[in-house]
């Protein structure tokens, strides 16, 4: 046995340390492999165009939505700049972000020289900036959201399927969202890759359904998907009398049972109530938990990973997940991934679920975004466990190093995996 940990000052220190070098797997992210070329996106013109920083800047500019849009990215990310960290102080989340992480990678941010920034990264390349970039971060796995939906991906995956997986830095999921809200056009794109589907879903239309359910499986293995998933608005119900509910029951969960991967469900968000904004104008609802409480016992041998938007929805999915050992809370989706909300919702998870959750993804759209938004949560991961574990030192239960570092390790990387793999 280790050394037992008896001053609560060096308990702070093991924790800290063991938070902050534990490599992670980071569940759930928008980010692309190198194979996949200009998918990918980095640099600090996408960092400074990145659409929390748009709908900042948008509520503190005169500009119009049709002249921001008609900027190119470099005239977009010098407006985002000059409105949010030259006119005003850039404290926002999405603004220290960035300062952030171009510190992190070595610039100097106190010149705010944006010029010198755009000259730094126009001496990398991408592929080695992956590396610098995981090392900084300290990620040991991405999981990408790829969508078989989009042309453009989909015509990648059809032409260089072996050398898109060969990063294994870069695990896939299949995202299914188009199929489940779409059917009427995305069963014409299912038609066109040589599956027999119906213009219309019914689960009593046999070959429709089997024929679905090829499609899922087909892709989840071209991809080696670790999960499929979808997002759903605050108003998503299970069951109900629609086509959504209905893939669902027939062919998503049927998908998953021959792949033995789970499900995916991020739930909350309602798109596009300010179309001007494109990606940035979409905003939270609080949703039904009764539904992934349905969902979770009628499918009880089906895997559910399982993230909410609203704040107030946090503690009702937290007492489900107790409840239903096929249910994995993670990560503080989108809106919620701001400090004060990531030390609540954690600190609450920790007293109700022990270490049995994962706390955190990035959610990642730029490769950049893993810096910050993995160096922002450890701290807070750090300093809600420390509370933890003083609590329990208080007790007069005493810890060592090693176990700290199990819990850690479980939280920040192994939970996910123990549970893909149906463990």
């Amino acid at each position: 046995m280790s050394e037992v940990i008896a001053d609560k000052e060096r308990l702070k220190q093991v924790v800290s340390r063991a938070v902050d070098q534990t490599p992670v797997t980071d569940i759930h992210t928008h980010l692309y492999a190198p194979a996949f070329g200009d998918l990918g996106l980095w640099g600090v013109d996408h960092l400074l165009s990145y659409h929390y920083l748009i709908a900042e800047t948008m509520r503190q500019t005169s500009l119009s939505y049709e002249d921001f849009w008609s900027l190119d990215r470099r005239g977009m990310a010098d407006h985002v700049w000059k409105t949010l960290f030259i006119d005003r102080s850039p404290y926002s989340e999405a603004c220290r972000g960035v300062l952030t992480t171009l510190g992190r990678l070595g610039m100097d941010v106190a010149s705010r020289d944006l010029s010198a920034y755009r000259k730094w990264y126009d001496g990398q390349t991408y592929l080695d900036f992956v590396d610098r970039v995981f090392s900084i971060a300290k990620v040991k796995a991405v999981v990408m959201t790829n969508d078989p939906f989009d042309p453009k991906e989909r015509e990648l995956w059809l032409r260089k399927e072996e050398s898109l997986l060969q990063d294994r830095r870069f695990y896939t999921s299949l995202r299914i969202d188009p199929l489940l809200y779409d059917w009427e056009n995305q069963s014409r794109v299912l038609r066109e890759m040589g599956y027999e589907v119906g213009a219309a879903f019914s689960p009593e239309d046999r070959r429709t359904r089997e024929e679905t359910i090829r499609f899922l499986v087909d892709w989840g293995r071209r991809m080696k998907a670790l999960y499929l998933a979808a997002s759903f608005p605050p108003d998503f119900d299970y069951p109900a009398d629609s086509t959504l509910s209905a893939l669902l029951d027939h062919c998503v969960l049927e998908a998953c049972g021959r792949l033995n991967i789970p499900f995916a469900m991020m739930i909350g968000v309602k798109r596009r109530v300010n179309p001007s904004l494109g990606l940035a104008g979409d905003r939270v609802g609080r949703a039904k938990v009764e539904a992934v409480e349905r969902i979770c016992a009628r499918h009880p041998q089906r895997r559910f990973l399982v993230t909410m938007l609203a704040r107030e929805n946090q503690h009702e999915l937290i007492v489900l997940a107790r409840k239903f050992r096929n249910l994995m809370v993670f990560g503080c989706w989108w809106f919620l991934n701001n400090p004060s909300l990531v030390e609540e919702i954690t600190a609450m998870r920790c007293e109700m679920l022990g270490t049995a959750f994962i706390p955190q993804h990035s959610d990642a759209r730029v490769l950049d975004q893993l810096i910050y938004k993995w160096d922002h949560s450890r701290r807070v991961i750090a300093r809600v466990l420390h509370a933890q574990y003083e609590a329990l030192h208080d007790t007069g239960w005493r810890m060592t190093p090693h176990e700290i570092e199990r819990d850690v390790r479980n939280l920040l990387d192994q939970n996910f995996w123990t549970f893909v793999k149906g463990g």
